[in-house]
């Protein structure tokens, strides 16, 4: 009920229509109350977990001296456009994941440079034989044998 009353009160803030949130909070009190909302809960809860597991198979299976972004990983895994859940779905893993051969789109590394994890992501892809110029990462393997259009779409269906 404390939720339900949060809820409310933040509706009505964000839309300054006490009418609009005092119906949005009484539909969200009927689906708590009915049971419903915790099945759109779960659905989520599944939805993510699947999610998870698609990204873990990725970042897994991603062979040593290669690099991708977190974009590359979200599209590779079947979600494109969910390049920010990527980094929390790795974090989610009960295994130990690869993660340092994970960068940013622009192909710098993940993480504020001169940090303490910036060293250690450079140090580990250093060992496998990733070359980092100018801040730029430069994989060991190239992708010289596929087309332009494989390389930034996936394959082709």
């Amino acid at each position: 009920m404390k939720d339900t009353c949060i809820f409310g009160l933040w509706i009505a803030k964000k839309c300054d229509n006490f009418f609009f949130a005092a119906l949005v909070t009484s539909v969200y009190l009927v689906r708590l109350l009915r049971g419903t909302l915790f099945i759109k809960i779960d659905a989520m809860a599944y939805s993510q977990s699947k999610f998870d597991k698609a990204v873990w198979n990725v970042v897994s299976n991603l062979a040593s001296g290669r690099v991708m972004s977190y974009g590359e990983v979200a599209r590779a895994a079947g979600y494109p456009r969910h390049a920010r859940m990527v980094s929390r779905a790795m974090g989610r893993s009960p295994e130990s994941l690869p993660w340092y051969r994970i960068v940013r789109s622009n192909r710098t590394l993940a993480f504020e440079a001169g940090s303490e994890f910036y060293n250690k992501q450079q140090c580990l892809l250093e060992k496998e034989g990733v070359k980092i110029i100018a801040g730029k990462v430069i994989p060991v393997h190239s992708d010289g044998d596929k087309n332009l259009d494989e390389l930034l779409w996936g394959p082709s269906e």
